[in-house]
């Protein structure tokens, strides 16, 4: 993991012009002096690695500035592709019309009140955010590829699956928060209750899972098969904590990467194996989606603590009830220590949640997520930077500074 941060600031064209090397890098010195032995470096912490990463980013060019500095490394000569740009979300419908007609078709097949549940959610008034990346992802490996402008139907078909898994999970995800709303409105298992939730969602689960089989290409289930596993797995990081900060951060992430960047990341994969056959293209798709979904979930983390409950159609400070230490409160805490004993009881004490909030509000912890955010958005548009140059491709790019930017 360590490694693979050195790689990410080797790769970043607004990095000092005076630094440390990487490991790896042999016989330079730093602005400090000689490298430090492997016995030292091994003993580097990783939360201390990312926070001074973050920490050089606070004067990092704005994610809009780098769409015009980062070059291509593959095929193409400039990032952008010179045809007309359209809003990522206005050109991704394009390719969903009917999208929530047809998630609504697939499930038909069940008796009314579970027919009632399952839809509850598939109203239509979300950006659909995770099936837009997807077909945007699509069109731009297939142009890519051999410069084909359609979106086969089993491309547009991973779209309305990804959306199902992600409804599911958000299903199950409210019965285990006892969550009371979502998006504005009541929780299927605040109206109908848990365990019929619980069914309800293993219900979408199984639809997706039908819907994904008649695709028939046995590379593409595995593929998404994977996504379900690391919601589970997911879920079980999310109910233990680190004692040692290290380990916390490390676990922090990882319980992100696998459930939120999983299913982006790998929906992603699974377009661009169903429209080109080389694997470089494969890894390209799969890490902007794993590097936008990680963003995407650290703002989401950001917003907890900033936003409002109604720009946020559930309420704010929910994941400290929960008792979940997330990026902001991690950042707080190397500055406010007397978090750590918060952190381990899980801010079950009257007035931790209070408390832990001020000091986030009263640290960096925000504005240093916000950096590590910005970074994985970078790393987002150095991968896909690496396409051939279309409007799907320049509309992925954009679609980094909405996570960035988004409020809600």
């Amino acid at each position: 993991m360590t490694s693979c941060w050195w790689r990410w600031r080797r790769g970043c064209p607004w990095r000092p012009a005076t630094r440390s090397p990487g490991p790896g890098s042999p016989g330079r010195a730093g602005p400090c002096g000689p490298r430090p032995t492997a016995a030292a470096r091994a003993q580097i912490s990783y939360f201390y690695l990312v926070k001074s990463l973050t920490s050089a980013c606070s004067n990092m060019y704005s994610i809009s500035r780098l769409h015009h500095t980062t070059s291509a490394t593959c095929c193409c000569s400039k990032t952008w592709s010179g045809e007309k740009y359209t809003d990522p979300f206005t050109l991704g419908r394009r390719y969903l019309k009917g999208l929530y007609e047809d998630i609504r078709k697939e499930l038909l097949i069940c008796p009314t009140e579970l027919k009632e549940m399952s839809e509850y959610y598939f109203d239509g008034r979300g950006k659909a955010f995770r099936p837009v990346i997807v077909v945007l992802m699509a069109r731009a490996c297939n142009i890519h590829h051999n410069n084909s402008r359609d979106v086969q139907a089993s491309q547009r078909a991973i779209a309305l699956i990804a959306e199902m898994i992600h409804t599911a999970s958000l299903v199950h995800d409210d019965v285990i928060d006892d969550a009371s709303s979502r998006r504005g409105k009541h929780t299927v298992n605040k109206i109908w209750g848990e365990k019929k939730a619980v069914l309800a969602g293993d219900f979408i689960l199984s639809v997706a899972s039908i819907a994904l089989a008649r695709i028939g290409n046995t590379t593409v289930i595995s593929i998404l098969t994977q996504v379900i596993e690391d919601l589970v797995r997911g879920e079980f990081l999310q109910l233990g904590s680190k004692e040692n900060e290290n380990e916390r951060f490390a676990h922090y992430l990882e319980k992100t990467f696998k459930k939120t960047a999983s299913l982006i990341a790998n929906s992603c994969k699974a377009v661009s194996v169903l429209g080109c056959p080389d694997p470089v293209v494969h890894e390209i798709a799969y890490q902007y989606g794993k590097n936008v979904g990680i963003a995407f979930q650290l703002i989401d983390d950001v917003l907890d603590f900033t936003s409002s409950s109604d720009q946020m159609g559930k309420p704010t400070s929910a994941d400290l009830k929960l008792g979940l230490a997330t990026g902001p409160v991690l950042f707080a805490c190397q500055q406010f220590p007397e978090m750590n004993a918060m952190i381990m009881r899980r801010f079950s004490l009257p007035g931790d949640v209070d408390r832990a909030r001020q000091y986030v509000l009263q640290s960096d912890g925000v504005q240093q997520t916000t950096y590590l955010a910005q970074r994985y958005c970078h790393e987002a548009i150095r991968e896909i930077s690496k396409l051939r140059p279309s409007p799907e491709r320049d509309a992925l790019i954009q679609l980094s500074e909405t996570v960035l930017t988004r409020d809600k």
